[in-house]
């Protein structure tokens, strides 16, 4: 079967697209698109492959795949345009927008402390189930009452899942929006493919997520006699059981949900336009850019089991998670490789969006792309 492979390169990046093609023969791709612009110039738009286990549906142009964790960086700059437009400040107590939140001593979480992944609430303490996850209200109840894993500010953990509703709300708190209905202020003026919450009408243009976790999954009912960081991690992933898209992710109920900091879908062209009008200063002042986008905090996360290093909402380049050579780039990665990262220093918006997730902490693919197209550009 032919290797159905669309798009273009500019010249003098062929090699990208030999690169992106690699990715299928030697690196289990199975559909793929890779979007970089420089300074208003589109220098890669390629796509590939197809959009089911089956490859019987080539992957098109604006085909949607579920972007996981990419989504918490945009998640981040709706929060941020909210502080740069004096609605808000990093350091305002989220209780003071919402009241809820202030018990289980989280009273003095911050936006900050939210945006850094020090609130205290990487997980759930409250037994769900994935009814309940497709609830905003309920979601958002039980996160409010969960009592705090340690004081917020004193310890770092990814909120892997629960970012996206902690965020979500603060947004719909402070402006009356849903996330999805926020992120389309950023999104339509951009042209941006990207969604917090397909459209029944549109999911037609999502890929099938080829995903099989490992096994046993432990149900969050059977969860009697663990305790301390094993207890949160269990309950990070799997409380509701489909909080990680386990079982869920190619159903319509998750495309169209608004869980900004998993169940978020793009195409690679989205991905990139947003960083490009990041860079374009369309979204966030340079000020807040410079702010956020550097090291705040570095520890071990007991969520990772592995060196946590993050800014302010995005995750600043590292030698072990670069985005490119250049030392302020900054974006987010999502789960099985997906990328999105804006570059200063040469203007690059880079997007990259996959459907085969191979689960472990670095991507061989992301990075054979990212490699390549820097050496095109030779900087």
């Amino acid at each position: 079967m032919n290797m159905p492979i669309g798009g273009t390169v500019a010249a003098g990046f062929e090699s990208v697209r030999e690169a992106f093609v690699e990715n299928f023969v030697s690196d289990g791709e199975v559909g793929a698109s890779l979007h970089v612009i420089r300074d208003d110039e589109v220098l890669v738009d390629l796509f590939g492959g197809w959009t089911d286990a089956a490859r019987s549906e080539p992957w098109r142009h604006d085909t949607l795949v579920n972007m996981y964790s990419v989504g918490k960086a945009f998640l981040s700059m709706l929060a941020l345009q909210l502080v740069d437009d004096s609605i808000t400040t990093l350091d305002t107590p989220v209780a003071d927008y919402w009241p809820e939140f202030a018990t289980g001593a989280k009273e003095s979480a911050t936006l900050n402390h939210v945006l850094t992944h020090r609130a205290g609430v990487p997980a759930i303490r409250e037994i769900l189930t994935d009814d309940d996850l497709f609830d905003w209200e309920i979601m958002t109840s039980a996160i409010a009452d969960t009592e705090a894993w340690w004081k917020p500010g004193e310890r770092v953990a990814y909120h892997t899942n629960t970012f996206g509703h902690i965020v979500g709300e603060i947004i719909r708190r402070l402006t009356g929006q849903t996330p999805g209905e926020r992120l389309a202020t950023l999104t339509n003026p951009l042209e941006a493919d990207v969604h917090f919450g397909v459209p029944i009408l549109q999911q037609h243009r999502c890929a099938e997520v080829i995903w099989a976790p490992p096994n046993p999954i432990v149900a969050p009912d059977s969860f009697d006699g663990f305790d301390g960081d094993l207890l949160m991690n269990l309950l990070a992933h799997l409380n509701p059981p489909g909080y990680s898209s386990i079982g869920l992710v190619n159903t319509e109920r998750w495309r169209e949900s608004q869980i900004g900091s998993t169940s978020g879908h793009a195409s690679a062209t989205g991905i990139a336009r947003i960083y490009a009008g990041l860079l374009e200063g369309r979204i966030l002042s340079e000020e807040m850019i410079a702010k956020a986008t550097v090291p705040v905090v570095s520890a071990h996360c007991p969520i990772l089991d592995d060196e946590f290093v993050y800014g302010i909402g995005f995750q600043p380049t590292t030698p072990r998670r670069p985005f490119g050579p250049n030392p302020r780039s900054f974006g987010h990665f999502g789960t099985g490789g997906a990328v999105g990262f804006a570059d200063p220093d040469t203007g690059v918006a880079f997007g990259y969006a996959m459907n085969h997730v191979i689960p472990r902490w670095q991507s061989s693919r992301n990075r054979r792309l990212i490699d390549t197209f820097y050496a095109c550009l030779d900087v």
